[in-house]
């Protein structure tokens, strides 16, 4: 094993334990939060612990924010504990871009809307991008990663 992929196996078995740690609440988000390389996302104002948080990353304007299940480059569910979660992509390569994150309050998989088409969950994007009369371009909602460690906070709307 060569000394960069033993460093890399190293890094990664030490964001493991720090990810345990946090799970079973040996350790608080700020401790876990920047012990590895990657984006991290803490999901602000969820209004409650039902259902479960969707966060999508895009690397491009194909896709975003709708179809992120064919566009995003990673997507991530996760449930919703005392209503706090929290997103974690690790080891993403420097680029530009883009999130968006759903609170699927009923688990279908999707953001529900009204008859207008008007969110009935809580959604919100990165950058601060808001949704007016519809959800915001990829250049409104995307930010630079230089490879390391970005911790960001996502307001979700309702």
């Amino acid at each position: 094993m060569t000394s960069v992929s033993k460093s890399r196996l190293d890094r990664r078995l030490s964001c493991a334990a720090a990810a345990l740690l946090l799970w079973t609440g040996y350790a608080t988000i700020a401790s876990a939060q920047g012990a590895c390389a990657g984006i991290h996302i803490k999901i602000l104002d969820i209004r409650n612990s039902t259902g479960s948080i969707a966060c999508a990353l895009f690397d491009s304007q194909e896709g975003f924010p709708i179809q992120f299940l064919h566009a995003a480059t990673n997507v991530m569910v996760i449930k919703i504990r005392d209503t706090q979660a929290r997103c974690d992509f690790e080891d993403i390569p420097p680029g530009n871009y883009a999130i968006a994150v759903v609170h699927d309050e009923n688990m279908n998989g999707k953001l529900d809307s009204n008859r207008l088409g008007i969110p009935t969950e809580g959604y919100g994007f990165s950058n601060g991008a808001r949704a007016l009369l519809s959800a915001p371009s990829f250049s409104a909602a995307s930010f630079r990663h230089d490879g390391g460690t970005l911790n960001l906070s996502i307001r979700l709307r309702y």
